[in-house]
């Protein structure tokens, strides 16, 4: 029985949780902007904690690996990383767009059609993929600027559920009968635990010494605005 401490950090949700055997026994989650470096740890103990664990009873650390914001990656990953080392522990990296994913068919077990996760970029631009019910990818991992041709090969053949914090920003763009929104967050590092559970097992683990985040694009600097 594996138990894994998972964390998520690739959005504005902080977010770590303990599972076991591919269930969450604790979880502990905030979203706001900036908080990442100072709250973590804090939620790394916490589920710790209320899980009743000391650090040498996990088998594995996982880290959602992105695509997502460029600094709560190196966060995110940089905190694994470390905590690997300290305790000699495998890494397991789990893509964010499938994890948000598996936690949309997890609460929508009825659901038939596709998922497409969406994290935010800037303006129109979102990092998005799209998932059938096993969790495959039918369209790749991609940055798109969505316009109303966006996905309407698929939107035709079958339902198509847009999720995350990039999809309410393109609903009045994709008018179709065939796409559905969901407004809730599925960035929670309680959705890593199934994926992470099925890595373990099958010994899919990263070079701890050179792994790194799947930024998707480079990051970009930029300056603000003079008032």
């Amino acid at each position: 029985m594996a138990i894994i401490l998972q964390i998520e950090t690739a959005t504005q949700v902080c977010s770590a949780a303990i599972s076991k055997d591919g269930h969450t026994i604790a979880l502990k989650e905030l979203m706001a902007s900036n908080i990442h470096a100072g709250n973590l740890t804090l939620f790394i103990q916490d589920v710790m904690a209320r899980s009743g664990l000391q650090f040498a009873d996990l088998d594995a650390i996982a880290v959602s690996k992105g695509p997502g914001s460029y600094t709560g990656l190196r966060i995110g990953v940089s905190t694994a990383k470390g905590l690997c080392y300290a305790l000699d522990k495998p890494l397991i990296a789990i893509d964010t767009l499938q994890m948000m994913a598996a936690g949309y068919l997890f609460l929508n077990r009825e659901y038939t059609g596709l998922i497409c996760p969406m994290i935010d970029a800037r303006r129109m631009e979102v990092f998005t993929a799209v998932f059938d019910q096993q969790l495959t990818e039918v369209a790749p991992t991609a940055a798109k600027i969505i316009d109303a041709d966006s996905f309407k090969t698929l939107l035709h053949e079958r339902q198509l559920v847009f999720i995350g914090d990039g999809a309410s920003k393109c609903a009045d763009v994709l008018r179709n009968e065939n796409a559905l929104f969901s407004d809730l967050n599925f960035n929670s590092a309680a959705n890593m635990s199934k994926l992470a559970d099925v890595a373990f097992a099958a010994g899919r683990f990263e070079d701890v010494a050179y792994f790194e985040p799947f930024y998707l694009k480079d990051f970009v600097l930029t300056s603000p605005k003079k008032k």
